[in-house]
This record gives C-alpha cells, sequence and structure tokens, in this order.
C-alpha cells in the first residue's frame, strides 16, 4: 500500500521511490549515495509526512556524508526561495540563466507601448528575437501564479508589440514563476499563445531543467554561507554563486576570515563560470 505525503500546496500524493532517486540524480549524488537515502527516507516514512521533511533528511545526508556540491545542488528549489523576500534578486538570475543560453540580456528597462509605458524585468534579445520577461517570485512554496497575472502581462506584451518606437518594440512576452502555475492560467496561455514557465513546466523545459542546463547557481545554494552572510551579499547585488570568487567579495561582506577559504572551496567545485552581459 503506498504511504501519501503532503506536497508544499497542501495536497496528497503517493510518495514515489523514484521521485527520490531521480531528484538525487539530477544533483550528481553516487547510486550508493542514492541507495542509502532512499533506504533511511524509506525507514522514516509516516503517511501525512510532508516533502519539506522528506527534503530536509535527504540534504542533511547528503551533507554528512560528505556530498556539500551534491548537497547545494540539490538544494538548488529552496535556494532559488531564499534569493527573496523582494523579486529583484529573483530577476536577476533569471536573467543570468538567460545570458547563459546565449541571451543578451538587461533588467528593470522602462519601455514605452503603444497606449502606456511599461517596467520590464528582464529584456533579452537573440538572433534578431526580442522577449519581454515578467518574473513573478513567490517565497512561499505552495504560491502559484493564477490567471490575473496572465491576463497582465498578455495584455502588456501586445501594448510593447505595437510600440512606435521599435527600441521599446518586443516580439514576444514570457511570464516566468519559481514555483507553479494555477490550471486556469495554463489554460488561458496555451490559448493565448502566452510562454509559460514554472519550477517543472513545461515539462523538461522548465526552470529546474534552464538552471540544470545552463550551470548557473544562485549563491543562496551554498551551504557553507550562513543565512546572514548571504542576506549581506544579496544586499550587494551579489546573486551568483560564482560571483563570491571575485577577489575582497566575501572579506569585504563581512564573512568570516577563517571561514573563507571553505566557501571558496565549495564555490570552485560547485560553479561553473560564463560569460554573460547581464547588467
Amino acid at each position: 500500500m503506498s504511504v501519501l505525503v503532503t506536497k508544499a500546496d497542501g495536497e496528497l500524493e503517493a510518495f514515489q521511490e523514484s521521485k527520490l532517486d531521480a531528484s538525487l540524480s539530477r544533483a550528481g549524488a553516487s547510486a550508493d549515495a542514492r541507495q542509502k537515502i532512499v533506504t533511511h527516507i524509506l525507514h522514516e516514512l509516516k503517511e501525512g509526512m510532508t516533502t519539506e521533511d522528506i527534503y530536509r533528511h535527504a540534504f542533511d545526508l547528503l551533507k554528512k556524508g560528505d556530498e556539500t556540491p551534491v548537497a547545494a545542488r540539490y538544494s538548488m528549489k529552496r535556494a532559488v526561495f531564499a534569493l527573496g523576500p523582494s523579486g529583484y534578486p529573483f530577476e536577476r538570475f533569471f536573467a543570468s540563466v538567460l545570458s547563459a543560453q546565449g541571451w543578451k540580456t538587461r533588467t528593470g528597462v522602462a519601455l514605452n507601448g503603444r497606449c502606456a509605458p511599461h517596467e520590464v524585468d528582464v529584456l533579452a534579445e537573440k538572433d534578431g528575437r526580442r522577449i519581454g520577461v515578467e518574473a513573478k517570485f513567490h517565497n512561499d512554496p505552495g504560491g502559484r501564479t493564477d490567471i490575473k497575472d496572465a491576463l497582465y502581462v498578455f495584455a502588456r506584451y501586445e501594448d510593447l508589440k505595437k510600440a512606435p518606437d521599435p527600441h521599446s518594440r518586443v516580439d514576444e512576452g514570457w511570464l516566468v514563476t519559481n514555483t507553479s502555475f494555477t490550471r486556469n492560467a495554463i489554460h488561458y496561455a496555451q490559448c493565448s499563445n502566452l510562454p509559460l514557465i514554472a519550477w517543472d513546466y513545461p515539462r523538461d523545459k522548465g526552470l529546474q531543467h534552464m538552471i540544470e542546463e545552463s550551470k548557473v547557481h544562485p549563491l543562496t545554494c551554498l551551504t557553507s554561507l550562513t543565512d546572514g552572510e548571504k542576506r549581506t551579499l544579496l544586499e550587494k547585488n551579489i546573486v551568483l554563486c560564482r560571483d563570491v570568487r571575485v577577489p575582497g567579495v566575501l572579506h569585504e561582506s563581512g564573512v568570516r576570515p577563517h571561514h573563507i577559504d571553505r566557501v571558496m572551496d565549495e564555490a570552485t567545485r560547485l560553479c561553473t563560470p560564463f560569460s554573460e552581459s547581464v547588467r
């Protein structure tokens, strides 16, 4: 008989060993480590146990097993939540993901539509194509972006598509969130041809897949930094894991001197640099 676990949005679903194993595998955990963790979780599993509890067990076991970079990658979804409480770091992070895929990006761009002015969270250009991105950040794992946001984004980018000034014109608009969309939002977007990106939507093309493919990591996934140190770095507009390796950044941000080597080592093992044009 399957055991029901509670998801972040409060819904119940049957626990699947394969799903846990796949998430550990994506993070780079060895077959031996995955087997040990799955066995441990099965032993601890109880009816109604939350997916957050399961994640925490797995994360702690990865850290104890000297799998620090793997633990950091496994915590990616939580690391993206930790970019809050404001949505600005999330905008910069998503711009960096697009930059890793060859897009030229800018954040917080003011454009004038046919009928009204708009501030675009992320403006991205590649191969003559110009897209505007509305980034909806949620601090709550159970938060969903609903049809009101889809309606709003569709309307504003229809306005920008018809902008008199070519410098304000876009080819299409995207609605991106770090959680999920309601069914009504998805139905409306499919009907109106509004591109949506959520954590795991579209399947195999969502935000999680984009992060893994681009190998861009938020600094909040570094397990060697305290929450306070992460917050200080974010306040300095340092959003990416790779940016902490810039000489002097950690020292100037108040990271304890004897702790810097450990942070630099984890960042080096975890983060892959790339050329980008976010500004």
